[in-house]
């Protein structure tokens, strides 16, 4: 999968200094992880690492981090995902309120870190596609801020990427958009996704200097 990037400022102070892209989805881990050893690990007040992530086999049934551990106050705004060969908005949403209220993170549940998509199948077929996210921090510098994503069907990893988006300033308004090559899938394949809905999921795992502070899931459901 080969992707570009290209990171724009914001209406307020711009904290996002890089973003580079590593696709691990061709990498053989040199050993595997489960869950339950991750869990484990977390019982033991061991971090769970960015290495552990990629090693993991399957899609995560917990969360491996608690809402409140996101300190930074890194808040997802706005994310929009578009066809990029014909610039076509395929979805997109952002927060109700444009307000600079903090969240109160101890109010949160989990449904606050999942949510579900449904696509038509014709997604499946396009071959460049843009992801645009636009996120707030709080009072403390974000250094080293990384996300790991990690694709699933039926439990079967199809694809693995990262994105390093380096270092946020306090207080910062940061947008981004990562563009880049969907997966070749076959007609069977995407019958097979289409006739599984919400089989496909994903995880996404965010890290700051190596520490997991935010962990999201989501669902994926294709029809005709």
């Amino acid at each position: 999968m080969s992707k570009k990037t290209e990171v724009s400022k914001s209406k307020k102070k711009t904290g996002l200094v890089s973003s580079l892209y590593q696709n691990h989805s061709t990498k053989t881990s040199t050993s595997d992880i489960t869950e339950k050893d991750l869990l484990e690990k977390l019982k033991n007040k061991q971090e769970i690492t960015p290495d552990d992530i990629l090693k993991l086999k399957g899609p995560a049934q917990n969360y491996l981090c608690k809402i409140t551990d996101n300190v930074y106050e890194i808040d997802f705004v706005h994310f929009k995902i578009r066809d990029m060969s014909k610039n076509i908005v395929l979805f997109e949403v952002s927060k109700e309120s444009d307000s600079d209220e903090k969240t109160d993170l101890s109010s949160l549940d989990d449904n606050s870190r999942f949510i579900q998509y449904r696509f038509n199948k014709a997604f499946l077929k396009l071959r460049n596609v843009g992801t645009t996210v636009e996120f707030t921090v709080g009072s403390k510098p974000v250094q080293n801020f990384l996300m790991i994503e990690r694709h699933y069907f039926k439990d079967r990893l199809i694809k693995s990427f990262d994105f390093n988006f380096g270092f946020c300033l306090p207080d910062s308004r940061n947008s981004i958009e990562h563009i880049y090559e969907m997966p070749i899938l076959s007609d069977a394949e995407i019958e097979e996704m289409v006739s599984n809905p919400f089989k496909t999921k994903s995880d996404s795992f965010y890290f700051v200097d190596n520490k997991l502070v935010m962990h999201n899931k989501a669902e994926y459901a294709y029809y005709q």
